[in-house]
């Protein structure tokens, strides 16, 4: 789909009324659904962290144009997703040293 084409699909939206949407096949929110509903911070805070990257990985990320970070991102993202919840390493207790 290009641009054009969105753009001329997203204008035609903006022109809709309100009551010229046909929303018969929604079904209506009721307590129900607000007494289910969570609270989800979206989008999750970004943390500033240092990476060292293959030169040729950096390249094809860049490759796209402006943007790599977040490609980046959405690349770990669904891995992350795709792999599924972790369970946290066990850490080892550091002994106290005698003085």
């Amino acid at each position: 789909m290009s641009r054009t084409s969105i753009k001329s699909d997203v204008a035609r939206l903006d022109r809709l009324k309100d009551r010229d949407i046909d929303y018969s096949d929604i079904p209506p929110l009721d307590d129900a659904f607000f007494k289910k509903a969570t609270m989800v911070a979206w989008p999750p805070v970004k943390r500033q962290v240092t990476i060292r990257l293959d030169a040729d990985v950096l390249r094809w990320l860049k490759a796209s144009g402006k943007g790599y970070q977040t490609r980046l991102n959405y690349i770990l993202r669904a891995a992350m997703e795709h792999q599924g919840p972790r369970r946290p390493r066990a850490t080892k207790r550091r002994r106290s040293r005698a003085a």
